[in-house]
């Protein structure tokens, strides 16, 4: 035992010195591993966010036409129906025309009387005229279409547009106009009385009108729930809202079952009735003032719907094709709309392959 510790003692003199440069060693490669991720999320999220080339073109090419026809040749037909209650009305916000084209054809397509179908789009004014020449040039079938600008809506107020600009976030998707038009439904269509909103990447499989059926029970919305703990879909308000607020203990409760974004039903009669509109510009001012809601995200859907909607069935709504690449066949192929929430777009080189045939078979 001496011999053995004379050698070890005489090997390594400096036990502490290495033991000090691997330690140092060690926290140089954890300080690269993060830098790397950083980079690889940035790039993911640049991905994202970057239109390909060949969809800039086709809207230079449809702009480019549609500044070439006359003016009573911009019409779309059947503009009597917009109004109608007798119809089944859409909406989707989106400056993304074949994201339209693909929500409009698909919806259409599964419709069992799509003559009763009436779609409104909205989109800004550098957008309008791609997506209304790729629908004069390629009109939905028997259902009636309606394209509009967002800033021809002059009473959205400038407190709204300052207050956006003041979240300080990069992702558009907590600072878009588009992004926070769904909370003005009821202004921007003010004649009607129920309307399915859809985000703009999503495809419909089954005939929706039932969803006109769905008993409200006096309250505004109705959709899918994500508030599952053993679903990849999973989310929860406390993982959102700053639950130590004073606000947020008092008023919500953090275990509150949450529900997706995709495809949604409001009843507009009731929005009005409860000012709902002017509740979120009270909660996106309130929040500009306090931390209400974690950093990186925006849950003001959930919050100004708070105890206002119905859970509907999950085969309703299929979500997570655009980050998740472990999902059931079976769910997605049995489910009314499929929903590629998530950064990997199905338009986008970074898609899940797998999941792009439903989205593309509806691309002409």
């Amino acid at each position: 035992m001496e011999v053995l510790l004379a050698k070890a003692n005489h090997a390594f003199t400096d036990c502490f010195e290495i033991a000090e440069t691997l330690r140092a060693m060690a926290n140089d490669t954890e300080e690269q591993v993060q830098v790397e991720k950083n980079e690889e999320s940035y790039l993911i999220q640049l991905a994202g966010r970057t239109t390909p080339k060949g969809l800039h073109c086709l809207s230079i090419r449809l702009t480019t036409e549609y500044l070439l026809l006359q003016p009573e040749e911009r019409q779309f037909p059947n503009q009597h129906k917009l109004q109608d209650l007798d119809f089944y009305h859409y909406a989707v916000f989106s400056d993304e025309i074949l994201a339209c084209a693909v929500v409009v054809n698909s919806t259409t397509a599964s419709a069992k009387e799509p003559e009763k179908i009436v779609f409104h789009v909205v989109t800004d004014s550098l957008n309008l005229p791609a997506i209304s020449m790729w629908f004069l040039l390629n009109p939905p079938g028997k259902a009636t279409i309606d394209v509009q600008s967002i800033e021809n809506f002059e009473w959205l107020s400038t407190e709204y547009s300052s207050a956006l600009k003041e979240q300080k976030s990069n992702d558009p998707r907590y600072t878009s106009a588009l992004s926070h038009l769904r909370f003005y439904l009821a202004d921007i269509f003010p004649a009607l009385d129920k309307i399915v909103l859809f985000d703009h990447d999503v495809v419909v499989q089954r005939d929706l009108t039932g969803l006109w059926s769905v008993n409200l029970n006096g309250k505004v919305h109705a959709a899918v729930e994500s508030c599952h703990e053993s679903e990849a879909s999973f989310h929860s308000m406390h993982l959102f809202m700053n639950i130590l607020d004073q606000f947020s203990a008092k008023r919500l409760n953090a275990s509150v079952c949450t529900w997706a974004f995709g495809m949604n039903f409001f009843n507009l009669q009731e929005w009005r009735r409860q000012n709902l509109t002017n509740l979120y510009g009270d909660y996106l001012q309130l929040g500009l003032k306090r931390p209400l809601w974690k950093t990186k995200s925006l849950p003001l859907d959930w919050i100004t719907f708070y105890n206002q909607t119905v859970a509907l069935e999950k085969s309703w709504h299929a979500f997570g094709l655009g980050h998740n690449s472990g999902l059931s066949q079976g769910d997605i192929e049995h489910a009314a709309v499929i929903h590629y929430d998530g950064i990997m777009k199905p338009w986008l080189e970074i898609g899940i392959a797998e999941y792009k045939g439903y989205w593309s078979k509806h691309v002409q």
